[in-house]
């Protein structure tokens, strides 16, 4: 019988992969993500399969105690978090869980969106302090204004069809162009630096690769407007923290909307502060700039869950074990491996 541990799982999950494990699989449950903070148990190092969310962190150094590994079952889209080319080299596939959130990211950038540019969270917390003053709480509509996507993938294509119904012109940046969002949406593709210099809003949907590592660097910032408003439902180091930061402090952009950061492991898992030497001075300054940015009054971050809805997590887990099953039938499926080659 095949064995898999899964980590990073969380209470609603637990019933739904009970049903789908029990009577076909030797497995495991385990609320912490995996990553190399926490020696490895060593009956979890015979498994096949192990599941991961993005909250893990697969290094060679995590990946390399497993014994039989055959399979990395994600529970997510992204995977800049596993070592592929650890993966590539021992024969270990990696497959994804795609377009399970498009709808549940797309509306919540579309709601990062409004929190910053009416102000919402403010306004909130100064009434809650008693310090209302709606001359601090003055925003923006949204229609008639520029929005730049920068990935028109699937979540990027349902973030068009969410600012087509603001009434929002709409730029586009992407590799690939697709004729379909022209002719719905009114997408303009357009060159990067055209997209930084005339969007209101920008909005970000790209998978992070190493081409757009730090795309949005301190060059970028000093390009867009400065009444513009940055969104990011994506991956953190898609944006330079440092560069971010100054940002958003020295007025170079009006505000930021961002459910993901670098290293934003740190801000969540308290197991990097039991041993906080583990942290490189690279990880330990972002983790000092993103507590800065948290306390900014020109943004709002929440803590990567633009995926959280029932309806995608239902779908995330229904693929996790979909793609575990046919890998056990001999069939790879939404393998990374194979997209990559």
């Amino acid at each position: 019988m095949e064995k898999i541990i899964f980590f990073d799982v969380e209470d609603y999950e637990r019933e739904f992969l009970l049903n789908n494990c029990q009577g076909s699989y030797d497995y495991v449950f385990v609320e912490e993500p995996l990553n190399n903070l926490k020696p490895l148990p060593d009956e979890y190092l015979d498994a096949g399969i192990i599941s991961c969310f993005t909250n893990s962190r697969l290094s060679e150094d995590v990946l390399s105690q497993f014994r039989e590994l055959k399979l990395i079952a994600l529970r997510s889209v992204g995977f800049n978090h596993v070592d592929i080319e650890f993966c590539k080299k021992h024969g270990i596939a990696v497959e994804t869980t795609p377009n399970y959130g498009n709808n549940s990211v797309a509306e919540f950038a579309i709601g990062l969106l409004l929190d910053v540019a009416r102000k919402i969270s403010r306004s909130y917390i100064n009434l809650k302090n008693q310090k209302v003053n709606p001359l601090e709480c003055v925003g923006f509509e949204l229609a008639k204004k520029t929005i730049g996507i920068v990935g028109l993938g699937k979540i990027g294509a349902e973030m068009a069809r969410l600012a087509k119904g603001f009434d929002m012109r709409i730029l586009g940046y992407d590799i690939k162009q697709n004729p379909l969002l022209v002719e719905k949406y009114d997408v303009q593709y357009t060159t990067f630096d055209k997209l930084l210099t005339e969007s209101d809003v920008i909005s970000l949907h790209s998978p992070l690769t190493p081409d757009n590592l730090h795309l949005f660097d301190s060059d970028a910032f000093k390009k867009m407007k400065n009444s513009a408003i940055l969104i990011n439902t994506a991956r953190g180091e898609l944006v330079e923290t440092q560069a971010l930061y100054n940002a958003l402090v020295n007025n170079e952009i009006a505000g930021a909307g961002l459910d993901v950061l670098e290293c934003e492991e740190t801000l969540s898992n308290s197991d990097y502060l039991d041993d906080i030497d583990r942290l490189n001075n690279s990880y330990l300054k972002k983790t000092l700039l993103n507590n800065r940015i948290l306390n900014l009054e020109n943004a709002v971050v929440t803590p990567h869950i633009a995926y959280d809805t029932k309806e995608a997590i239902h779908r995330i887990l229904n693929t996790t074990m979909d793609n575990i099953a046919a890998f056990v039938d001999g069939k790879i499926q939404n393998n990374v491996i194979d997209e990559l080659n």
